[in-house]
């Protein structure tokens, strides 16, 4: 189990910039008091890969 200390402050964001996401990302600005989180694949069944490694370009 996690647990996490937070102490509420002011907080102003201007502007976001995403570059890219991970293959599980959250990204939260403000309070919650619960993350529910899903999964969901928008591809075919047969291009989805299973595997606990996430395939990376080749470099060249």
């Amino acid at each position: 189990m996690l647990n996490l200390h937070v102490e509420n402050k002011q907080i102003f964001v201007g502007d976001v910039r995403i570059v890219g996401v991970a293959s599980s990302s959250v990204f939260l600005i403000g309070d919650t008091e619960v993350i529910s989180l899903s999964s969901m694949f928008d591809t075919p069944a047969e291009s989805v890969i299973i595997s606990p490694f996430v395939p990376l370009p080749s470099e060249g």
